[in-house]
């Protein structure tokens, strides 16, 4: 049984597209990068994908309207100088626990690779605990050829202090086991609020890296509707947790 269900809303023929991962994370970078990135860029979504080990509720927005947890795949064609075509992945989730995050995301690159891809990016944050100024985008990758390519864009190289956690770690490890190589760029932020100078460098990288152009002057607009979304979403997590507490005291004093 697979983890993760598909739900594809329009087919797509794409050429050798480029996978790019970006779902909330550390400062939410990686998000805020690739939902500025998809309005400004004009990328159409052709797949939701819902899966039970996603957090057990729904976002309430705006006039009460609900919104399940789910992540998106979006493509774009054409893109830049190279013509490239992209496949993106966000959401306003990841699973909760080690194994779905190994369970989706084996579900979802074995989706995408049947499109082709040949290169994988994921987009993250890098916790300082402290504010930083001028945040600079440090990176990792899969082998040495793409090691090259982050430093030649001016991205500083992460090298052995620790692990990259979740889904941006997770589809370059199970992408090179398949033969698809990749990198993560990860920009720096003290982690404890949503960072959109961070989500800049991180753009800028990566618009250097695939050769197109991106105008970032929505940034700090969408960095607030973020805010508000995670906002929301914390508030439903700590009421369950509320809940269950409360559950358990009065399971206590029936005991006693």
């Amino acid at each position: 049984m697979n983890a993760a269900e598909i739900n594809v809303l329009e087919e797509v023929e794409l050429e050798n597209p480029i996978f790019i991962e970006a779902l909330p994370g550390i400062g939410h970078v990686g998000k805020l990068a690739a939902d500025h990135m998809i309005d400004e860029l004009g990328a159409t979504k052709f797949a939701e994908i819902f899966s039970p080990t996603f957090p057990p509720q729904v976002l309430v927005k705006d006039e009460g309207v609900i919104e399940n947890m789910l992540n998106e795949l979006y493509y774009l064609k054409d893109v830049g100088e190279d013509n490239l075509d992209l496949i993106i992945l966000v959401g306003n989730t990841q699973a909760l626990s080690p194994e779905g995050q190994y369970l989706v995301c084996k579900d979802i690159l074995e989706y995408v690779t049947g499109f082709g891809i040949d290169r994988i990016f994921t987009l993250g944050g890098m916790a300082t605990g402290q504010p930083v100024e001028n945040p600079k985008v440090f990176g990792a990758a899969t082998n040495d050829a793409n090691i090259e390519l982050l430093r030649e864009a001016g991205i500083e190289i992460r090298s052995n202090d620790g692990g990259i956690v979740g889904a941006s770690g997770l589809f370059l490890g199970l992408g090179v086991r398949q033969g698809i190589h990749g990198s993560c760029l990860m920009g720096e932020t003290p982690g404890y609020f949503i960072d959109a100078e961070s989500a800049e460098g991180i753009l800028n990288k990566l618009s250097l890296l695939l050769n197109f152009e991106i105008n970032v002057d929505k940034l700090e607009e969408r960095a607030e509707e973020t805010r508000e979304m995670i906002a929301k979403a914390q508030q439903m997590e700590q009421d369950l947790i509320n809940k269950a507490n409360a559950g358990n005291a009065d399971d206590l004093r029936y005991i006693g």
